[in-house]
């Protein structure tokens, strides 16, 4: 891989566990052909190396081992409530990669999976197949990027570009992709297309800073956003989850500011927002393991979700808002 060696990824994949059943799938070759080096473990089941009980997530978020496997049972899954849906009405996400390269202190799936390592399911076509079927019962609303950031780690799989090139003819499918990314490469060699929408989860410099470890900055992304837009692609910016930290009214509005001097706000798609939320027992398991500002916080729960209080919730959304609109169009802006 280019400049693998200076990349965020040269520390991981010292060892990859590969199903026996797909060891000679197009996808685990392409894979196999970028770590020449890695210790190549064959398993008879992910589970085996993903769902094994006492382990260090700390220790494998260090160094990430890779797991390469066939995904069966179901493919496509409903659009969680915690999730928007933009006004589509057969919202669906997929998860092709477990996992992420980055290490946000507030993100789900630290409390979701017990594993820090990634499970790739190289058996894409199959996932084409299902996306077929249900399209010809009804249009789709489709996130490829919820457990994963499939952008960040295109450079090791390329499903970013085949879902690219997959959505361009199927005039009844939208897909989201979202992500953190600034490295603009991947979208280099790629056209544009109306059915394709890019999301961006953009935070404040200090909040990215505290809390979205081994994430590209605020500027490199907008840098990036930039470039997308200029190039014809739709982009979705996602200022979701909205964090309660000391001194977060500054923190944001210094942060609006910045967004929108480098990003003209007619050329956006759409905007979300939301208050850092969580499935209860996410957040529990999460506790055992990381102990900071995002755990210790004294939530309230309502129907097995943990979030902020109700005052002080409304207090950051009613702020955001106020100060989002004088930006952008109130018919443009998501809440949840």
């Amino acid at each position: 891989m280019k400049n693998l060696k200076k990349s965020l990824l040269a520390k991981h994949f010292s060892h990859i566990y590969i199903e026996r059943e797909i060891i000679s799938h197009p996808i685990t070759k392409i894979i196999l052909d970028k770590f020449p080096n890695s210790v190549i473990v064959e398993i008879d089941n992910y589970k085996e190396v993903f769902s094994r009980p006492r382990q260090n997530y700390k220790l494998q978020e260090i160094s990430k081992k890779l797991i390469l496997a066939k995904k069966k049972g179901e493919f496509l899954y409903p659009g969680p409530p915690l999730c928007h849906d933009f006004g589509y009405n057969h919202f669906y996400y997929t998860s092709l990669i477990f996992n992420c390269i980055f290490s946000c202190d507030y993100c789900f799936l630290k409390g979701m999976y017990s594993s820090a390592n990634i499970v790739i399911f190289v058996n894409i076509e199959d996932y084409f197949k299902e996306i077929d079927s249900v399209l010809k019962r009804h249009p789709l609303y489709l996130s490829v990027s919820y457990d994963t950031d499939i952008m960040a780690l295109e450079k090791i799989v390329p499903f970013f570009s085949m879902f690219i090139e997959y959505t361009t003819s199927r005039k009844d499918l939208t897909i989201e992709i979202r992500t953190k990314t600034a490295d603009y490469e991947v979208l280099q060699s790629l056209r544009p297309s109306e059915n394709i929408i890019l999301a961006w989860t953009l935070s404040p410099q200090e909040i990215i800073e505290k809390f979205e470890h081994k994430t590209p900055s605020l500027s490199a992304r907008l840098e990036t956003i930039k470039k997308a837009i200029e190039n014809g692609w739709k982009v979705r910016l996602c200022f979701d989850p909205i964090l309660f930290t000391k001194n977060w009214k500054e923190i944001y509005l210094k942060f609006l500011d910045q967004v929108f001097k480098q990003i003209e706000p007619f050329k956006i798609t759409d905007i979300s927002i939301g208050v850092f939320r969580i499935p209860k027992d996410y957040l529990k398991r999460m506790k055992k393991v990381f102990v900071n500002e995002i755990t210790l916080f004294p939530y309230e729960e309502e129907n097995g979700i943990f979030t902020y209080p109700d005052e002080l919730k409304k207090e950051i959304m009613e702020f955001f808002l106020s100060k989002l609109i004088q930006f952008i169009p109130e018919s443009k802006i998501f809440t949840i």
